[in-house]
Formats: structure tokens, C-alpha cells, sequence
């Protein structure tokens, strides 16, 4: 198996010719999991970490740990469950769009998609940098080429199933984005007291 440097510098710069090779390799999710989800999705959180109780947030300052901890628990926990989330629901999709509902093999569409998303979390180091985790968007990209290739939907199909797996990936990490809102401010409230 490729090393995770390898495999994530592929991904971001030859995108094509990587997903072949991950298409080729035999898949060990636990693997997968632990040598290459967990390490990459820990980036954003270390970064935020940082960034935002040694460095300071612009226009608020430093946050407290207990506060900031909470979201990175989440985050991270969300991180590792949507990719067995979007794992299950592109295998659900594939009959729809006459592609090959094959669970493993959309679980290498989910594991490797979010790479520059987790790599562009490093901009979170300095939070005044921060929109430039913007540059995560091309994880769509990564989408975009990884789920012809490896959930074989016909060639009239493949954009109409790949735009779909958009769409839902969109809604998956605003629904994520949403519930880790709640679950801040629930400990921002338990936190001083409200």
C-alpha cells in the first residue's frame, strides 16, 4: 500500500492516476482507517487546536481548551463517521444510477475524497488564515474523479450519480456543521454556567 505521504501528494496532484491505483489495491478498511483517515483528519483538529487557544481568534482572542476541545472531539468523531455515512449512502445511490453497489469500494471513495479537505485544515494553525481551508473545495474535485472510476456507473450516468454524491456530501457536511454548532454552544453554556 502507498504511504499516506504518497498517497495524499497523489491525490492532490495527479488525481486520475492515483484513483486508478487505489481502484487496483485491495482494501483493508482497518487500515485504511487507521493509517491514512485518522492521521490526515487529525490535522484541522491539532491546527485549531492551536490556533485557537494559544494564538487567538481574530476580533475574539484566545478561546478557553475546555471550550475548544469539544468541537475537536466532535470533529473528529464526524470525520471518521462520515466516511462510513457517505461510504453506505453512495453504495444505497449506485442501483439508481446503474452503478456498482459495492460497499468497499465506496468506502475508498469516502476515505481518500476528503484528502485536500483535511490537508487544507493546517490553515487553522493561524486562525487569521483560516479561509484559506477554501482551498479544501477540491476534495469535490477528488469526488468528482474518484466515483466514475471506482463505482462504475454507465458513462450516460457517471456526472447525474457524481453530482448526486456532491449534493449529498454537501448536505452531509452542513448537517455535521450544524449538529457541531449545537454541541459547542451546548458547552459554551455548560461552560459558564447557562
Amino acid at each position: 500500500m502507498t504511504t499516506l505521504i504518497d498517497r495524499a501528494r497523489n491525490l492532490i496532484l495527479k488525481p486520475a492516476e492515483e484513483w486508478a491505483v487505489i481502484e487496483a489495491e485491495p482494501l483493508d478498511k482497518q487500515a485504511v482507517l487507521i493509517g491514512y483517515v485518522l492521521p490526515l483528519a487529525a490535522i484541522p483538529l491539532v491546527a485549531a487546536l492551536i490556533g485557537q487557544t494559544l494564538i487567538g481568534v481574530p476580533g475574539i482572542g484566545r478561546l478557553p481548551l475546555d471550550l475548544v476541545i469539544g468541537g475537536i472531539l466532535y470533529s473528529f468523531a464526524a470525520s471518521i463517521a462520515g466516511v462510513f455515512v457517505f461510504a453506505f449512502i453512495l453504495t444505497k445511490l449506485a442501483p439508481y444510477f446503474g452503478a456498482e453497489a459495492d460497499f468497499d469500494r465506496a468506502f475508498k471513495v469516502s476515505a481518500y475524497t476528503p484528502t485536500a479537505s483535511w490537508l487544507a485544515g493546517i490553515f487553522m494553525l493561524l486562525p487569521f488564515l483560516g479561509f484559506l481551508t477554501l482551498l479544501g473545495l477540491y476534495s469535490f474535485y477528488l469526488l468528482f474523479l474518484g466515483v466514475p472510476r471506482l463505482m462504475k456507473p454507465p458513462a450516460d450516468k457517471a456526472t447525474v450519480y457524481t453530482l448526486a454524491s456532491i449534493g449529498v456530501a454537501f448536505l452531509l457536511a452542513m448537517v455535521f456543521a450544524a449538529v457541531q454548532t449545537f454541541v459547542v454552544m451546548g458547552s459554551a453554556g455548560s461552560a459558564t454556567g447557562l
